[in-house]
């Protein structure tokens, strides 16, 4: 006897995909950040003074950026399954490559290409995230794959760092390549959509449609766009005249200022700025990367517990948003204390917070016309990507006088204005109409 759709237990393979996401996200933020993790050495050996390093720093922003909007335009019209495996090899491929640089120039172009390839990931993430989820579940989902990216950077900092003093720095460059072509693989042989995973059934396909996820976005996506592949100026007009949009686009700038100084000047503040031990600046350094990592979860199961609890959708996405926010602030205490351990404590609790604000890509799921999911994320990362352009630049002018107040002091008052654009601009939380 058939038991009915209705009746039988939903299969779990959406948590393959969940799965799937972590791993990439662990490599994406391994991939980006290893420079930062081999600068104090780097800029040693190849002669590199902090503005430079900021600019080195800031590279792969320049491209990460500027290739959001195109990222966007594919990642509506290219299936995830082709461009994902395609993109993570590319750039893990550069991403070997900087193992075998010989000056600062092929640095800066490597990580220029490594930007390039890395700017559809988060894109298609989200396009993945509203195939494959209910509503009730992408906050959850969403925090368990940005968590990735701490628990990388929290347990594999002490490890890259001790590879590199034996191995010296050009080893780091070279596992994390190699790493991220393993990834290319596993995504192409495993990833598909819902209706053609294997060991799904029929419930867990009602599940997710029956809960907001589209489980058909891709064939969908694919009828709408046939006959219609060129770039449209309409289309990027929807998504920059709308109030909502534009809140999420600045917040999004303006929270990530304390992501970018952890993501590129951290190891450095603590060796050449903190005067901490190489060996030992590395096991502090894990510490606010682990709290990050624990507030990227705390915030994804809040907020989707209190969605479950009946909160509103605004309620449960704004609170653990804006709390974060609040304790993002404190990364400017850091400066006020000489002891590492409370210099560690504030920069975990900011990060911690940081991490809790991260979920904004919940945002966008929510918030972003149906058609324009990718191009709206496109937009979305785009200023996201502006922020590590200028702030790692921008510390780095800042830090020539000696100190790193001024820096911290900019990511504290960049974390208000985002609180601000979330609650004043974004407003309540429901799909934009073009």
């Amino acid at each position: 006897m058939t038991i009915p759709a209705s009746l039988a237990t939903p299969s779990r393979t959406r948590y393959i995909i969940t799965a799937l996401l972590f791993i990439t996200g662990v490599i994406n933020y391994l991939d980006r950040t290893n420079l930062s993790i081999t600068a104090p050495s780097l800029s040693g050996e190849l002669k590199i003074d902090p503005v430079t390093m900021g600019w080195l720093f800031s590279a792969f922003g320049w491209t990460y950026t500027a290739m959001q909007l195109p990222g966007g335009w594919l990642a509506d019209r290219v299936h995830p399954r082709v461009i994902y495996p395609l993109t993570i090899l590319v750039w893990s491929i550069a991403t070997l490559s900087l193992g075998f640089v010989a000056g600062i120039y092929s640095l800066f172009i490597l990580r220029l290409a490594v930007g390039v390839f890395e700017a559809p990931s988060y894109i298609v993430n989200n396009r993945i995230v509203t195939t494959w989820f209910p509503e009730r579940e992408r906050a959850t989902t969403i925090g368990i794959y940005i968590s990735a990216q701490y628990v990388g950077l929290g347990f594999l900092t002490p490890v890259l760092i001790w590879i590199e003093g034996v191995y010296g720095w050009r080893s780091v460059f070279m596992l994390t390549g190699v790493l991220g072509i393993i990834a290319a693989i596993l995504w192409a042989v495993v990833y598909r959509d819902p209706g053609k995973f294997k060991g799904i059934n029929e419930a867990e396909l009602k599940l997710i449609k029956d809960g907001g996820g589209v489980p058909e976005l891709s064939s969908r996506l694919a009828e709408e766009q046939a006959g219609r592949k060129s770039f449209s100026w309409v289309d990027l007009k929807v998504v920059l005249s709308k109030k909502k949009l534009w809140g999420l686009y600045i917040g999004q700038f303006s929270y990530l200022a304390s992501a970018n100084f952890f993501l590129t000047w951290f190891p450095t503040y603590l060796v050449q700025y903190r005067h901490m031990d190489f060996i030992k600046a590395g096991l502090y350094a894990s510490v606010p990367f682990l709290a990050g990592f624990a507030g990227v979860l705390v915030s994804g199961f809040l907020s989707d517990g209190l969605l479950k609890s009946g909160y509103s959708l605004s309620a449960s996405r704004k609170i653990p948003v804006l709390t974060g926010i609040a304790l993002s602030v404190l990364i400017v205490g850091a400066q006020f204390v000489e002891n590492p351990a409370l210099i560690i404590m504030f920069l975990a609790i900011a990060f911690f917070g940081t991490g809790m604000a991260s979920i904004t890509w919940s945002f966008v799921s929510a918030i972003a016309p149906e058609r324009l999911i990718g191009l709206t994320g496109g937009v979305f990362n785009l200023f996201g990507g502006l922020s590590s352009i200028v702030i790692p630049i921008a510390i780095g002018y800042l830090v020539q006088g000696g100190g790193f107040g001024p820096a911290l002091a900019l990511c504290s008052c960049l974390a208000v204005v985002a609180a601000c654009s979330y609650i004043f601009l974004v407003g309540k939380m429901e799909r934009v109409q073009e």
